[in-house]
């Protein structure tokens, strides 16, 4: 079925209060519903699982929540291959349980932002069916087709994020289609004005369903360079395995033609411009290894865009030292000073934080307190907030292509996607009656909900914590900071605006250490997410993996 996008929506929508400002400063969870709960037994999370689950959600204080796919699709890349936008695959449910899932976070709260992959369809999409049909029916240049080299070989030497050549063969067209993902994803020609259009017609369907906003999937790729110029060769020590693993050749060249074209500008300003009646609001992923701090301030400048980026900073491999920290913050402050990030340790696509970085559960309860005091948006991956490590998938059990095609250099995202533990005494960890998807992993069993619910020390509360910590002081969430800095081990920054100063500094290390506090009178905030703030001779002395949270009294 391919739903209309003038389907109309529920009679009464229930909107949240019109806030155009209500993203600066957000507390995100970002829900894979393929995991986070099934209600009828197929093994498969659904919407109605995270209507279940919704109190949960509200329980730790976030500002909104970001669904991940749900819509009609082959499920090739478990649902970023879409191929009906405006309706929802039956295997998570239908529009009604999405309206379901609207209604009950409103009602809590809770915006909800949905993730839009616009740079490509599913080869089902009727789009593609139509296209690749012939080379003079309508849509014939919907997506980015290609004549072969005299000798056969692709135009160019574009790569796939997932591996090989960026051009799929058809003989039908007797043409190359570009594809910077799976084969069976072509991309869309964003070149060609009637795409625009009926992508902006999807932008329009959800908005009116009730959304409060949109998580834009690759939002550096939707155009290609309409000369289809070939990359150049990227020298070796400019490589990094931030987007790709270092396995994939896709890290030796430099991306200059197949995606980051300035034609974008224009096309987000055409998408936040639907926004703006609704006060809704976008965050665009970022996938460029070489220059996406540079990327994040051209697409968030000027306030006709969208209104934040997701860079990969901080999902990187190597662990965020203070120094990598306070080297982010100064580039970003160079690159893109207007800009509004949006962090996170952890998503969909990579391994879980704890485990990519070895942290001890001190380790991982000190770094969410200082994402919490990080000026920007932040995005909480679900299960971060149990401190849940990254589950092993036998290749046997594996659903990834990804993990699939560069087993067993990289074992692909799936160690990341597997179900939600619940209850740890239910079969499948309250997760689903049948057999789940991706095994339940043993280990995060004792972890599960429940039965964090009943030790006050669990890392679930110190979420809670850390989150109504940035709610009660709102400089934390929307106010200034006199930049990042690192000194030894330490990250420290003061965030301030009209109404208060705080001081906020974090021991990213094993030994003890110490840092200036500014001068002033100091009183403790956040004293039960561990934090310090006795001061001898001006140092505030820090213990492994401890944190100094401290407001400026006013002047007497």
């Amino acid at each position: 079925m391919n739903t209309p996008v003038s389907a109309p929506a529920p009679a009464a929508v229930s909107r949240m209060p019109k806030d155009p400002n209500w993203w600066r400063g957000a507390v995100i969870y970002q829900i894979y519903p393929r995991s986070y709960q099934d209600t009828d037994g197929d093994g498969i999370g659904d919407l109605r699982g995270i209507v279940k689950r919704l109190p949960h959600i509200a329980s730790l204080g976030v500002d909104a929540i970001w669904i991940s796919p749900f819509f009609t699709s082959p499920m090739k890349d478990f649902g970023y291959d879409v191929s009906d936008y405006c309706d929802v695959d039956p295997m998570f449910g239908t529009l009604a349980d999405f309206d379901a899932v609207v209604e009950t976070a409103h009602s809590l709260g809770i915006r909800v932002m949905i993730d839009l992959v616009l740079s490509h369809t599913a080869e089902a999409h009727p789009w593609f069916v139509e296209s690749r049909s012939s080379r003079d029916n309508p849509k014939s240049d919907w997506y980015v087709w290609a004549d072969a080299k005299p000798d056969g070989t692709p135009p160019n030497n574009w790569l796939s994020i997932f591996g090989g050549s960026a051009w799929q063969w058809d003989g039908r067209r007797m043409q190359y289609y570009l594809h910077n993902f799976l084969t069976s994803q072509p991309d869309l020609n964003f070149h060609n004005a009637d795409v625009q259009e009926a992508l902006l017609d999807v932008e329009r369907f959800w908005l009116k369903r009730g959304v409060d906003g949109f998580r834009l999937d690759t939002i550096n790729f939707y155009f290609a360079d309409a000369q289809l110029r070939d990359n150049p060769a990227l020298p070796p020590e400019r490589r990094n395995d931030s987007i790709a693993p270092g396995v994939n050749p896709y890290n030796w060249q430099e991306h200059l033609y197949s995606k980051n074209q300035p034609e974008n500008l224009d096309f987000l300003k055409r998408f936040r411009a639907e926004l703006e009646p609704y006060g809704a609001a976008a965050v665009g992923e970022v996938g460029d290894a070489q220059r996406g701090l540079e990327i994040m301030a051209e697409y968030t400048s000027g306030g006709d865009k969208v209104q934040m980026c997701y860079p990969f900073e901080m999902l990187q491999p190597p662990r965020l030292t203070a120094a990598a920290a306070a080297d982010t913050f100064y580039r970003l402050s160079h690159a893109a000073p207007d800009a509004w990030p949006c962090w996170s340790y952890s998503n969909h696509d990579v391994e879980r934080h704890p485990t990519r970085w070895k942290l001890s559960a001190e380790a991982t309860r000190v770094y969410t307190t200082m994402l919490m005091c990080f000026r920007g948006s932040v995005c909480l991956y679900q299960g971060e907030e149990l401190g849940l490590p990254e589950a092993e998938v036998a290749f046997e059990d594996l659903q990834d292509p990804y993990g699939i095609e560069f087993w067993p250099e990289y074992k692909g995202r799936d160690g990341c996607r597997t179900p939600i533990a619940w209850d740890g005494s239910a079969p499948n960890g309250g997760f689903s009656e049948g057999k789940p998807w991706l095994p339940v992993s043993p280990k995060h069993l004792p972890r599960a909900v429940a039965e964090q619910e009943a030790d006050p020390e669990a890392i679930l509360h110190h979420y809670r914590r850390a989150i109504a910590l940035r709610h009660d002081h709102p400089v934390l969430a929307t106010g200034e900071h006199d930049g990042v800095h690192s000194r030894g081990d330490v990250v420290h920054f003061v965030r301030f605006d009209a109404n208060e100063t705080i001081f906020c500094a974090f021991n990213l290390g094993e030994e003890p250490a110490e840092v200036p506090l500014p001068e002033g009178a100091w009183a403790p905030i956040g004293t039960d997410l561990g934090t310090v703030t006795k001061a001898e001779n001006g140092l505030v002395h820090l213990g492994p993996w401890q944190c100094c949270l401290a407001l400026r009294r006013p002047a007497d």
